[in-house]
């Protein structure tokens, strides 16, 4: 079986000490792909080394997280730009709108997501969407947006069905990850009514270990927990998630 983990912070300092340990079982688990999300101007450096040391493994995507857009936010995305115009990347991300624990900066975060979706449809990138506490407003600027010419995966989804048939409509996909195998999530029950069509894998490593690694360090050996979690509650077996969902991470991020 082969798994893409279309969501991994695998560059982050959680894995100083053992990298290579997690990047070995990680293939030997099934993965074929890891995709870096970026997440600010100090992640690129590290994020391109990790990229540039397992180059057919890793694939770097580029943009600013809403949680690191500040006052300097103009200054950012310039140094995104200028390496949006040095070399390719896989896509757009992660970027979006949180306000979960502040709203501060909600119009600047607006701002800052707007002119990436511009660069996703400029370099004809997909778009890796986060959004947390602010769904509506994500929503409205996608639909703003969406010219038909936007297209990628919203992050960590852990929403209601009718959010769900929102994302889709807008012709994005939903990333599923360590969450479904929480007992009480209520998103195993949600994915049994969603197409696998519609759906990629994601760890979020470090973050979010799916069952029986909760509370733990993440990482992408543990994608085939989250593709049977998501197999039991379609009743299919977990070779055809693991087949259709990277199909669709390939289509989506144009992976050969």
């Amino acid at each position: 079986m082969e798994f893409i983990d279309t969501h991994a912070h695998l560059y982050d300092e959680a894995y100083s000490e053992d990298r290579n340990q997690v990047i070995s079982q990680s293939i030997q688990a099934g993965v074929t792909k890891i995709l870096l999300p970026n997440i600010d101007t100090n992640s690129i450096e590290p994020m391109l080394a990790l990229e540039e040391q397992h180059p057919t493994l890793c694939s770097a995507m580029i943009g600013i997280h809403p949680c690191y857009i500040k006052e300097d936010f103009q200054q950012q995305l310039y140094q995104i730009e200028y390496w949006l115009n040095k070399r390719s990347f896989i896509a757009i991300g992660e970027v979006g709108l949180d306000l979960y624990r502040d709203t501060t900066y909600q119009a600047l975060q607006q701002e800052a997501l707007s002119i990436q979706l511009n660069w996703a449809k400029q370099y004809h990138l997909p778009v890796v969407i986060h959004t947390r506490q602010a769904f509506k407003e994500t929503i409205h600027l996608l639909e703003k947006h969406q010219d038909s010419n936007l297209r990628g995966v919203f992050h960590c989804f852990s929403g209601s069905l009718a959010e769900a048939e929102q994302i889709i409509a807008l012709g994005f996909h939903l990333g599923i990850g360590g969450i479904i195998t929480f007992k009480n999530a209520g998103l195993s029950e949600l994915i049994a009514k969603i197409d696998l069509q519609h759906l990629v894998l994601e760890t979020d490593s470090p973050y979010l270990a799916p069952v029986p690694y909760r509370g733990k360090r993440n990482e992408a050996t543990y994608l085939p927990y989250i593709a049977a979690s998501i197999a039991l509650s379609k009743q299919v077996d977990i070779a055809t998630v693991a087949s259709v969902t990277t199909a669709n991470a390939k289509k989506i991020f144009g992976i050969t």
